[in-house]
């Protein structure tokens, strides 16, 4: 890692290398911050049942003006990198701005992780948390041998504007649980992380740079890991990259803000939507309704020389109805509290799949 920071030459690198390393922030910040580590598995300790609505946290202060510009920085710099190799996610936003004008916000980031050794969930959460975020809910997916937290942003009340200047995403951040896998799989990842030295320190600072803090793996080893996980294997290739962004559809104003409708744009725009367990993720109370695209697939050059195609990222799109006791409202009264929050592990489930050979070979 110190190697690929060392050579950064860009002026945006060593930009964000410098801000990465400036000083802490004001004491108005850390008064707001989450306890580390402990204060996040508490948290998810907390969790509501499965279906129950989850309370919603103390409102955070907005963020300071001076960290308001860092921290937008890094997230924008994290959408660089993320458009820059997903040109399905460039095209849709570029389309949905040509037809509903510039109103796109994003509803959330995701991010994935190796839930071992430091180099999970928490390795991104800190930096969030630091800024103001809450952290909420966990979510479980036995099958995969994953789970999640999702992170309330501070107060949106400043943002005005529109996609990474409009209101500040949740965070929603994953980690495979590596101890469940064979041992041949888990060889493979303490492998690499052992390479890393201590790049789980510096997983932001490796997101807005698009590097990855382990060795490149070699294709054998991905093909291993392919077999088992095929999260294990995206996490190994792509690292702490932004995953999934997704458009909240509606905070659109055009017939399109509605899902299905934003779904069939999509699709009459010739790009293929992730199909497992239908195009419309629907949550059991009807009320959070999510669709995703198949990730693209670009060239990768393994350690060894070998040269083929990989998963990358995806985008998402999401639609918050009103709750029960909101329903009656104007147009012009609803607010972003006055629609589901949080998420579902149905839905969430079924979105993983963007990411899979399945959905990549139905392309």
């Amino acid at each position: 890692m110190a190697a690929t920071l060392a050579g950064a030459r860009s002026p945006g690198a060593a930009a964000i290398l410098r801000l990465h390393l400036a000083p802490a922030a004001p004491r108005r910040l850390a008064a707001v911050r989450c306890p580390r580590r402990r204060g996040i598995a508490m948290a998810a300790a907390s969790s509501p049942p499965p279906g129950a609505t989850p309370p919603a946290p103390a409102p955070a202060d907005p963020l300071l003006k001076g960290t308001d510009s860092f921290f937008q920085t890094v997230i924008s710099n994290m959408e660089k990198i993320y458009l820059t190799r997903n040109p399905t996610a460039k095209t849709i936003l570029e389309l949905v701005r040509s037809y509903d004008g510039d109103h796109i916000c994003y509803d959330h980031f995701a991010f994935r992780t190796f839930g071992v050794d430091g180099y999970g969930i928490n390795s991104l959460a800190e930096f969030f948390t630091d800024f103001g975020y809450v952290s909420r809910d966990e979510l479980r997916f036995p099958a995969k041998k994953l789970r999640a937290l999702w992170f309330s942003p501070p107060t949106n009340g400043g943002y005005n504007g529109t996609g990474i200047n409009g209101p500040l995403p949740r965070i929603f951040i994953s980690e495979l649980l590596v101890d469940e896998l064979s041992v041949q799989s888990q060889d493979i990842i303490h492998k690499y992380i052992r390479t890393s030295g201590k790049g789980n320190k510096h997983a932001t600072l490796a997101s807005t740079l698009g590097e990855l803090t382990w060795e490149k793996p070699i294709y054998s080893d991905f093909q291993v890991l392919s077999r088992e996980s095929e999260y294990a294997a995206w996490t190994l290739v792509n690292g702490y990259a932004l995953n999934h962004a997704t458009i909240a559809t509606h905070r659109l104003v055009s017939d399109i803000k509605s899902i299905n409708r934003f779904n069939k744009f999509v699709e009459d725009n010739g790009f293929k939507l992730n199909s497992e367990g239908g195009i419309l993720k629907v949550s059991p109370d009807g009320l959070l309704q999510q669709s995703s695209t198949v990730a693209d697939s670009a060239l990768f050059t393994f350690a060894d020389g070998i040269t083929e195609s990989i998963p990358r990222s995806y985008i998402e799109f999401a639609e918050r109805l009103l709750l029960p006791q909101f329903k009656d409202l104007g147009n012009e009264e609803v607010k972003e509290h006055h629609r589901r929050d949080g998420f579902e592990v149905g839905n969430a489930d079924k979105i993983f799949e963007s990411t899979s050979k399945d959905q990549l070979i139905r392309r």
